[in-house]
């Protein structure tokens, strides 16, 4: 492989995080893979750190450069690699928050957060440390997909999202929420050869066009 070999995650990319020297060790290595690293971002990725990043335009969408060779695919672009289409939306619901989100301004979060741990209820996030409500798309990251499936008459060779749309939501045991309804929406009235989404911890084929990763890795080009 080299660096005009494209890798794509399938969202919880996590490698911008801590922000300063920690980051920078990881990304280094990343950056010295003998391929480009693009991802989708996930619901797992610390939004304030990503924000930083000055949005560039590369292959036809919006992009954020981590590095030279590690490269943040934004929400709802269309990008042109290799002469085929891909269609990019990150995001999803986080689904292992059952015991609730923590805020730090909170005066009583020491007490909660000691509470919540002493009786092993693990399920629960720190807002703006492990959790972000840019977690899902705001409503101009919807216009936006749409404008840009509307300028390639909702006619792509790829999808790769986070999420999954909601018919497979629902095989896959999640709930369905506004993205998941927006991604039906793309699965009924797009045209399309493959969508992979990552979030479900699997690998699975699900039909002839529609594939949950995680650790495997597909071939598309």
């Amino acid at each position: 492989m080299t660096k005009s070999d494209i890798t794509i995650i399938a969202g919880d990319f996590g490698g911008v995080w801590h922000e300063g020297r920690r980051d920078d060790i990881q990304l280094a290595l990343l950056e010295d893979l003998p391929f480009t690293m693009a991802f989708v971002d996930g619901n797992h990725e610390n939004f304030d750190a990503l924000a930083k990043y000055p949005v560039s335009e590369w292959n036809g969408g919006k992009v954020q450069f981590i590095r030279p060779h590690v490269i943040h695919l934004m929400r709802g672009q269309v990008f042109t690699l290799e002469g085929h289409t891909f269609f990019t939306m990150g995001g999803a619901s986080s689904h292992d928050i059952e015991d609730g989100i923590l805020d730090m301004d909170d005066p009583n979060f020491r007490g909660k957060h000691i509470h919540l741990l002493l009786e092993n209820q693990r399920h629960f996030r720190i807002r703006g440390r492990s959790w972000w409500p840019e977690e899902l798309p705001c409503a101009e990251e919807y216009a936006e997909a749409r404008r840009n499936l509307d300028a390639h008459g909702w006619t792509v060779d790829h999808i790769i999202t986070h999420s999954p749309p909601t018919s497979f939501a629902a095989i896959l045991n999640r709930p369905k929420d506004e993205l998941t309804d927006f991604l039906e929406e793309l699965r009924q009235r797009a045209s399309y050869r493959r969508w992979l989404f990552g979030h479900c911890h699997g690998d699975r084929m699900l039909d002839e066009k529609h594939q949950l990763v995680y650790r495997q890795i597909v071939r598309l080009i």
